[in-house]
């Protein structure tokens, strides 16, 4: 008999959510989380100006994810592929560990395994920081950095890890 897991479910307001755009390298990208309804907007703009082309937002997370070993996401996309990220500190800039979904224009699951996630910083690998560690996990995010510039959308029912 294995422990039974609990899985940790994300509330789903935007208060929590900071956009983190490619402004911060002098782009001009816009990016942002909105509520609509009971679901999460992730929408802006991708320019590929002035070296820029990312859009992204991120939240703190408090929960305990240490028995975590994956995400569920219930998602409606544009057709394009997103990044979903996780950080094992609170600072601002730093180690990522990302995974690639793309989307259909349909609600869709996506499943996330840890061990799927890559070790990046500012979209170089590192592959020495190693995987992901579940019990320090300290931020979540979304990021658009797929090179094609205009308007984008992903819709998001829930954030669960399990």
């Amino acid at each position: 008999m294995g422990t039974i897991m609990m899985a940790v479910i994300l509330d789903m307001s935007p208060s929590p959510w900071q956009a983190i755009n490619d402004g911060v390298m002098g782009g001009i990208s816009s990016g942002r989380m909105e509520q609509s309804g009971d679901i999460l907007r992730f929408e802006g703009t991708l320019s590929l100006e002035n070296n820029g082309g990312f859009a992204s937002v991120r939240r703190p997370i408090g929960e305990d994810l240490s028995n975590a070993t994956g995400v569920k996401l219930q998602v409606r996309g544009d057709g394009r592929t997103y990044q979903f990220r996780m950080r094992q500190d609170d600072r601002f800039d730093g180690i990522a560990w990302r995974a690639e979904f793309s989307t259909s224009g349909d609600w869709q699951t996506v499943d996330l395994s840890f061990n799927e996630f890559i070790p990046v910083f500012r979209g170089r690998r590192v592959p020495e920081a190693g995987p992901v560690v579940p019990a320090a996990i300290r931020q979540i995010g979304f990021m658009l950095a797929d090179k094609v510039p205009g308007p984008f959308a992903l819709e998001i029912r829930s954030i669960t890890f399990e």
